[in-house]
């Protein structure tokens, strides 16, 4: 089978396109036959870094294969394995944290970490509601209440998008930041309030926040830190370790200050497979690439403008 291999960490080039041998399942496994790949900024920072690979993929060896989203169909099960069958349409997130190995024809996948795809969807649709639709679910869904004020930074983005969605769902009042030219956009999936972090200093206009999602880090870490009440919570999506200066004033303000690594589960799937078929949740695909273009979805994720979902198409 086809795959993309990395043999060092580097730039987008360093992907290479070549002939690999189909994985073999375990009892426990299925393999799917790609349909689409979702590209995200994880898989650029895995790209781009050594010490990155062996954070997210547990590994030192070279080469490796990218890649944790997908939507195919499913060739082969294994014997322990139930509630799948040859045929069926499949998606989710393989194998995160860890080796995924998505970005190939065929990918080999823990049973309990995909789900059968809702009728309704295309294949494209439903790979772009793996891993940016299970950080927004893991991350709200235990810590934000009905009628709480929030925030979502960078709210036209993967996460972001989908977590504006899940957060009207939860009855939540929801402000979220994006440029200017993104703003009837996050309007139309449902958010209360829009911020042009370009024009508005958000933490000049806002106050009595009881949740942050930051995708961003640094500075619009530091700056949610004066918009959030005392005993707030706040996740930072790209920050796994805070400055000192900022755990100290969120300790101080009982406010809770939290890195998450979203987790792979088919139990998750198919919760979001009930929220496409009831309508609760639409995926943005704003670019589809073919598998032999990779590099430029890759490019495409790096250029931070993207609208939605990037995918690859098999």
């Amino acid at each position: 089978m086809k795959a993309y291999v990395l043999n060092e960490a580097g730039a987008v080039e360093n992907l290479v396109l070549r002939e690999v041998e189909k994985p073999e399942i375990k009892a426990d496994e299925v393999l799917v036959e790609t349909k689409a790949i979702s590209i995200n900024p994880v898989d650029v920072k895995v790209r781009r870094m050594d010490e990155t690979i062996t954070m997210i993929m547990g590994t030192e060896d070279r080469p490796v294969i990218l890649g944790w989203d997908i939507a195919g169909i499913v060739v082969a099960v294994g014997e322990e394995v139930s509630g799948f069958e040859v045929g069926d349409k499949v998606f989710g997130m393989v194998n995160f944290p860890g080796q995924g190995k998505a970005y190939a024809e065929y990918v080999a996948s823990p049973a309990y970490h995909i789900a059968v795809m809702p009728e309704k969807v295309t294949f494209e649709e439903a790979a772009a509601t793996t891993l940016a639709a299970l950080t927004a679910l893991q991350v709200l869904r235990p810590r934000v209440k009905k009628g709480d004020r929030i925030l979502i930074h960078a709210g036209s983005g993967g996460v972001g998008h989908f977590a504006i969605q899940m957060a009207k769902g939860l009855d939540a009042y929801v402000i979220a930041t994006s440029s200017a030219r993104n703003r009837d956009f996050i309007m139309s999936l449902g958010a209360d309030e829009h911020i042009d972090y370009r024009e508005q200093k958000f933490e000049e206009v806002l106050s009595n926040i009881d949740f942050v999602l930051d995708g961003i880090g640094g500075e619009v870490l530091e700056n949610s830190l004066k918009v959030v009440k005392g005993g707030g919570k706040i996740v930072s999506l790209p920050t796994h370790q805070f400055p000192e200066d900022i755990q100290l004033e969120a300790d101080q303000r009982k406010i809770k200050l939290e890195f998450i690594l979203v987790q792979s589960s088919g139990e998750d799937m198919n919760t979001l497979k009930a929220m496409l078929e009831n309508d609760e949740l639409k995926p943005h695909v704003s670019k589809i690439f073919p598998f032999e273009n990779m590099a430029d979805a890759h490019v495409q994720i790096e250029s931070g403008r993207t609208v939605g979902k990037v995918i690859v198409k098999l």
